[in-house]
C-alpha cells in the first residue's frame, strides 16, 4: 500500500512527473506544496518514507507535510543538515536530508531508505525535480510570510484605530455611560464580547465598583452600580485578577487550576471566561472582563493579548474622562468661591482705600507737626487734609485757654459767620463738647432737644446749621479744645463714618498741636541753654587750653627721661614702629638703631658716688646729642643704656660712622666734680628693614650686637647678623634642653683610668660628665657647661653626677680603686656641701676613702678659710683632696702645706712638653713638682699622657699614677670592667 496522499505510479516516468508539476503548480501554502514533494519522493521506487520540515529555528513551531513525529534526539543532526549545501546523510546510512531552499527560512526533504538501496543513484535520479520543487517551496513559504504580515497589519490598524478611538472618546464631551458604550463597541470590534464588564477598584477605601455591565444571563451588576466592599466578591474570578493582577481565561476547571485557592459564582456560570488587570503604575486599577455562554465561542491567546494591551488604555482613557468631570466640578466650585471672594474683595478694595486716604491723611498730620511753617499755614493745611475725607466748607478750631476760662479760635472757615477770636466760655454746642470729652453730632432736632434739657443756652451762639459735628482734642486725658464740621445746606448731613474720621484726625491734630507747642517751648529753652552755653564755653575754652598744656608737660615726662631730658623707651619704641610703618610701605628705605652701654659705669657710682654717676650720664647725653642730625633720635634707656635711631640710612657703612663718631667723642676727657674721667662705650647695631615687625625686635637684635661687643672686650662695636641671632637661640635652645635632660637623666658619668706609672695597673678613675642628647649624641662638658653655669643648673647637674658616679664605681668597681669628682668653687661656697657629700655616700653605701673630690686653684682663691675647713671636714671621715691643674695658677706653695691635699694633679701644660727633651723648663718645674710633693707626703698624678716618651720621662723623674689617652680614653664604666655582685 502507498502512503495516502502518494501519487500513483504510471507506466511512464514523464506522465509521473507531468502529474507531480501539475499538483505542485497548483499548491499555494507551503503545507500543499510540502505534501506533493513529499508524494513525488515515495512515490519514486525505493524510498520508504518522506516528509518536508520548516520552522527548524522553533522547534515548538515546526511544520511539517504529512504530519510525522521527529524524535528531539533527531534536532542537532536536522540542524547540521539545514547548513548543508548538499544532502546530509544520517549515520544509519538509511536517512538522508536534501535541503530544500534556505531563504526565507530552511526547508529540508527528509528521506527514508529501502534496505540495499543504492543512495547515490536514487538522489540523482531526484536531483532535477527536486531542484525545481525548492524553488516552489521558496516561494510558498514567501507567499505564507507576506499572508502573515499582512494579517498582523490588519490586526495592528484594528487595534490602533481602536485605541484612538478610546482615546477619542476620553476626550470627548459625551458623559460617562455614553462613553462606556462607546468603550464596548470598540471592544467588540476585536473580539466577541457581547458578555461584558468594567470593575473600577479604589486602593485607599478597598472598594470596588462595576462601571459598566453588560450580561444576556445577569441583566444586574452587583452593587447595582455603587461602590462596595472588594470583600464581597472574594474568591470569584474577578477577585483574583484584581488583588494579585494577574489575568486569567478559560473554562471552568481551567480556571479553577489556575487560582490558589476556591471559586466562588455570581450569577450564572459561563462556558468561557477572560478577565485582564487594568494596571496603574503596576498597581491593579480594575479589571475588564468577557465571557461567553456559548460552546461555539471560546477565547484565544491572541485575545487575551489584545484584552491586556487594550485594558491599559481603557483604564488611562477612564482617569481621563474622571479627571476632566472632577476638574469640571472643581471648575465651577472655584468659580463660586472665587466669585464670592472677589465680593468680600471688593468690599475690601473699598475699606482699604478708605483707610489709604485715612492713613494719607494722618501722615500729612503728622508731617505737618515738624514743618517748618507758621502757625497759620500749619491750620490752613490741616482743613485742606480735612476735606479730603470730608465736606469741610464750614471749618474751625477752637481751643481752651492756658487758665481754661476762654475758648479761643486760631483758624475758622465759615460761609455764613466766622466766630470771634476768643470768647468767655459759655453753654454753646462747643462748650457741651469739651464737658463731656465725646464728640456730637446733632441736626436742628437734636440741637432743640439740648436746648430743652437745659445742656445749652439758647440761641445756640451762633447761626443755625443743619448739621453740626464736633469732636474733642484730647491729649493724655485732658481736653484741651475741638475741632468742628457744619453744615448749612440739606444736601450735606454728616453720618457715622464722617465722625469716625473725624475723630481719627482729631487725635492726629492734638498730637501735632502739642508736638509744635513742645517744639516752641523747646526751641525757646534751646535759645535760652545756648545763651548759657556760650558763656560755659569760654570758661571751658580757658580750662582747656590750661589742661593741654598740663598735658603736654605730662606727656613730655612720660616719654622723656627726667635726668637728661632725653626720650624714654616708650618713646623710642612708638618712634621705631613709625619708621617700620614707613619702611613696610617703601621697602628701599632702611633705619639703623644703635644701642649704647657706658662701659665700667658700676665702678663710676660705686667709687664716686651715684651723684657723679648721674653728672657723667648728663654729659654723655649731651656728647651723644651733638652726634646726630634731624630727624635722627638720642634715647636713654635705662641706667648707662642709651640708644640713637638713624631713620634713614643706605649703607650699614653709614651706622657704623656714626658709631666711631660716637665712640671717639667719649673718649674726650670729662670734668666731673674736681675729678678728670674718660669714659668708654661698647656699642650693638642693627639695621631696619622691611624683615621687621615690631620695634621690640630690633631693641633685641641691637642688644644681641651690644652683648657681643662687651664679649669681645669692650670699646668697640658690632654689627648684628643672623649668626648672632642663631647663637643666641641656640643658647635659649640649649638651656630648655639642659632642663628637659635633668628631668630624662639623659646625663652620664664617662670614667678615665688613673694608672700606676710602674706596672700600668688601674688605681682610680676620674668621673667625667657626658651627656646623651637625642639628636646631637654625646656632648662633652666644654659644649654646655658654660650655659649650664649660667642658667644656674649647674649644682644640680654635679649632684646628679656625683650621684650616679658613685652607684656606678661601687658596683663595677674594685673595692680598692678610688675616683675624683671636680668640684667648682660654687659648691665650696655652701657650708653644708660636706654633710651633704656624706649624706649621699651614706645613701649609696660607699666607702668615704674611696672618693676624692678635685679643686682648682681658682677654688681657693674665692674663700680660702672656707675651703681649708670644709675640706678639714672631709678628710676626717675619709674623703681625699686633689688639686688639679697645678702650676698653671699662682701655684701658691702655701696651698700645699696648708691645706690637706691627698693627691697634686700636674696639668698638662707641662705633661706635653716634656717630648722636647731633657734639658727644657717643663723637665725642671715637674721633677720640683714631684720633689715638693714627696716631702709633704702627697701622691701625685700626671695628666695628660699621649706618647711613649712622656711615659717614660715621667718614670724616669719618679712620678707615681698617671692618666691620658696613652692609658685610656674616657668611657662608660661599663668599658672597664665587668659588673659584679655587691655585698650587703
Amino acid at each position: 500500500m502507498k502512503h495516502a496522499g502518494a501519487v500513483e505510479s504510471t507506466p511512464s516516468d514523464g506522465s509521473l512527473q507531468l502529474s507531480w508539476l501539475a499538483r505542485l503548480t497548483a499548491g499555494n501554502t507551503p503545507e500543499e506544496v510540502g505534501a506533493t514533494i513529499a508524494a513525488l519522493a515515495q512515490a519514486h521506487p525505493g524510498c520508504a518514507a518522506a516528509c518536508v520540515l520548516w520552522g527548524l529555528d522553533q522547534p515548538d513551531h515546526l511544520h511539517n507535510a504529512p504530519v510525522t513525529r521527529i524524535d528531539p534526539t533527531e534536532w542537532p543532526w536536522l540542524d547540521e543538515a539545514s547548513r548543508a549545501e548538499t544532502p546530509h546523510w544520517h549515520p544509519d546510512r538509511r536517512r538522508v536530508a536534501i535541503r530544500l531552499c534556505q531563504r526565507p527560512e530552511p526547508a529540508l526533504l527528509l528521506l527514508t531508505l529501502q534496505p540495499g538501496r543504492d543512495g547515490a543513484g536514487f538522489l540523482d535520479e531526484l536531483a532535477a525535480p527536486l531542484q525545481f520543487a525548492g524553488e516552489y517551496m521558496r516561494r510558498a513559504l514567501e507567499w505564507g510570510e507576506l499572508q502573515y504580515s499582512h494579517q498582523q497589519l490588519e490586526r495592528s490598524e484594528t487595534l490602533q484605530r481602536a485605541l484612538f478611538a478610546i482615546s477619542d472618546l476620553a476626550g470627548s464631551e459625551r458623559d460617562m455611560p455614553a462613553l462606556l458604550r462607546g468603550i464596548h463597541a470598540i471592544v467588540s470590534t476585536l473580539m466577541y464580547a457581547e458578555n461584558f464588564f468594567i470593575v473600577l477598584r479604589n486602593a485607599e477605601q478597598d472598594t470596588i465598583r462595576f462601571l459598566y455591565f453588560v450580561d444576556v444571563e445577569d441583566p444586574e451588576p452587583p452593587g447595582n452600580g455603587q461602590d462596595i466592599p472588594l470583600s464581597a466578591i472574594e474568591y470569584t474570578l474577578t477577585w483574583y485578577v484584581i488583588s494579585d493582577g494577574n489575568a486569567r481565561m478559560g473554562n471552568a476547571e481551567e480556571l479553577r487550576s489556575q487560582v490558589p485557592g476556591p471559586v466562588a459564582l455570581i450569577g450564572v456560570d459561563s462556558y468561557d471566561w477572560l478577565g485582564v488587570p487594568m494596571l496603574r503604575d503596576g498597581q491593579p486599577g480594575g479589571a475588564l472582563v468577557v465571557q461567553s455562554y456559548r460552546q461555539d465561542i471560546g477565547f484565544t491567546d491572541e485575545d487575551l493579548a489584545l484584552l491586556e494591551f487594550v485594558g491599559s488604555h481603557i483604564l488611562t482613557a477612564l482617569d481621563r474622562k474622571q479627571t476632566k468631570a472632577d476638574l469640571e466640578q472643581r471648575v465651577q466650585l472655584r468659580t463660586l468661591q472665587l466669585a464670592e471672594a472677589n465680593r468680600g474683595l471688593q468690599l475690601e478694595i473699598l475699606e482699604r482705600q478708605r483707610a489709604e486716604y485715612l492713613q494719607s491723611a494722618l501722615f500729612q498730620l503728622a508731617q505737618l507737626a515738624t514743618a517748618d511753617i507758621d502757625q497759620d499755614e500749619f491750620y490752613r493745611r490741616v482743613h485742606a487734609v480735612v476735606g479730603e475725607l470730608l465736606n469741610a466748607e464750614n471749618f474751625f478750631i477752637a481751643l481752651l485757654s492756658d487758665d481754661r476760662q476762654r475758648l479761643t479760635f486760631p483758624y475758622a472757615v465759615d460761609a455764613v459767620k466766622r466766630p470771634p477770636a476768643e470768647r468767655p466760655l459759655g453753654r454753646g454746642l462747643s462748650e457741651y463738647v469739651l464737658r463731656r470729652g465725646t464728640a456730637l453730632r446733632a441736626d436742628n432736632a437734636d440741637i432743640e432737644e439740648l436746648d430743652r434739657l437745659g445742656e445749652i443756652a439758647p440761641g445756640r451762639m451762633g447761626s443755625p446749621a443743619m448739621c453740626w459735628l464736633g469732636v474733642p482734642l484730647i491729649v493724655g486725658d485732658e481736653v484741651i479744645g475741638l475741632v468742628t464740621v457744619q453744615s448749612y445746606r440739606p444736601s450735606v448731613v454728616y453720618g457715622p463714618a464722617d465722625q469716625e474720621l473725624l475723630s481719627f484726625v482729631a487725635s492726629q491734630i492734638a498730637n501735632s498741636l502739642t508736638r509744635r507747642r513742645s517744639a516752641e517751648s523747646l526751641k525757646r529753652a534751646y535759645e535760652q541753654l545756648e545763651l548759657r552755653v556760650e558763656e560755659r564755653t569760654l570758661a571751658l575754652r580757658k580750662e582747656i587750653i590750661e589742661r593741654e598744656r598740663m598735658q603736654d608737660q605730662l606727656r613730655h615726662q612720660v616719654m622723656h627721661d627726667s635726668l637728661t631730658g632725653l626720650p624714654n623707651r616708650g618713646y623710642l619704641r612708638d618712634r621705631i614702629d613709625r619708621v617700620l610703618a614707613a619702611i613696610r610701605r617703601e621697602p628701599q628705605q632702611r633705619c639703623a638703631l644703635l644701642y649704647l652701654d657706658v662701659d665700667r659705669f658700676k665702678i663710676i657710682n660705686d667709687s664716686l658716688g651715684h651723684l657723679a654717676g648721674d653728672e657723667v650720664l648728663k654729659e654723655v647725653a649731651t656728647r651723644l646729642a651733638g652726634c646726630v642730625r634731624h630727624p635722627d633720635l638720642v634715647a636713654r634707656l635705662s641706667g648707662d643704656e642709651f640708644a640713637i635711631l638713624l631713620e634713614n640710612v643706605e649703607l650699614p657703612a653709614d651706622a657704623t660712622a656714626v658709631a666711631q663718631r660716637v665712640m671717639h667723642a667719649l673718649t674726650a676727657p670729662m670734668q666731673i666734680i674736681g675729678k678728670e674721667l674718660q669714659v668708654t662705650a661698647s656699642v650693638g647695631i642693627a639695621i631696619g628693614d622691611s624683615h621687621y615687625d615690631a620695634a621690640d625686635e630690633v631693641l633685641r637684635d641691637a642688644d644681641i650686637a651690644l652683648y657681643r661687643a662687651k664679649e669681645l672686650g669692650r670699646k668697640r662695636f658690632e654689627l648684628f647678623d643672623e649668626t648672632l641671632a642663631k647663637n643666641v637661640v641656640d643658647v635659649l635652645t640649649l638651656e630648655g634642653e639642659l632642663r628637659q635632660a635633668l628631668q630624662r637623666d639623659q646625663f652620664e658619668p664617662y670614667f678615665q683610668p688613673i694608672c700606676a706609672m710602674n706596672d700600668g695597673k688601674v688605681v682610680g678613675y676620674e668621673a667625667l660628665i657626658r651627656w646623651n642628647h637625642p639628636q646631637r649624641g654625646v656632648l662633652r662638658p666644654a659644649d654646655f657647661l658654660k650655659i649650664a653655669e649660667d642658667s644656674g643648673l649647674i649644682e644640680t647637674i654635679d649632684w646628679r653626677m656625683f650621684e650616679l658616679s658613685c652607684e656606678l664605681l661601687l658596683r663595677h668597681g674594685r673595692a680598692d680603686m678610688f675616683m675624683t669628682v671636680n668640684v667648682s668653687a660654687l659648691h665650696l661656697r655652701h657650708a653644708d656641701f660636706d654633710g651633704r657629700l656624706i649624706r649621699l655616700l651614706e645613701r649609696i653605701g660607699l666607702s668615704p676613702s674611696r672618693l676624692v673630690v678635685e679643686v682648682t686653684e681658682g677654688a681657693l682663691l674665692d674663700n680660702p678659710e672656707r675651703v681649708r675647713a670644709t675640706l678639714d671636714r672631709l678628710r676626717t671621715i675619709g674623703v681625699g683632696a686633689a688639686l688639679d691643674d697645678f702650676g698653671t695658677g699662682y701655684s701658691s706653695l702655701s696651698y700645699l702645706h696648708s691645706l690637706p691635699l691627698r693627691i697634686l694633679k700636674i696639668d698638662r701644660a707641662f705633661v706635653q712638653e716634656l717630648d722636647k727633651g731633657a734639658n727644657t723648663s717643663s723637665t725642671t718645674v715637674v721633677a720640683a713638682i714631684l720633689a715638693l710633693a714627696r716631702a709633704l707626703n702627697i701622691q701625685v698624678i700626671a695628666e695628660g699622657i699621649e706618647s711613649e716618651i712622656q711615659y717614660g720621662a715621667l718614670m724616669a723623674m719618679g712620678c707615681e699614677m698617671g692618666q691620658g689617652y696613652l692609658l685610656g680614653h674616657p668611657s662608660p664604666i661599663a668599658h672597664w670592667s665587668e659588673p659584679r655582685a655587691i655585698d650587703a
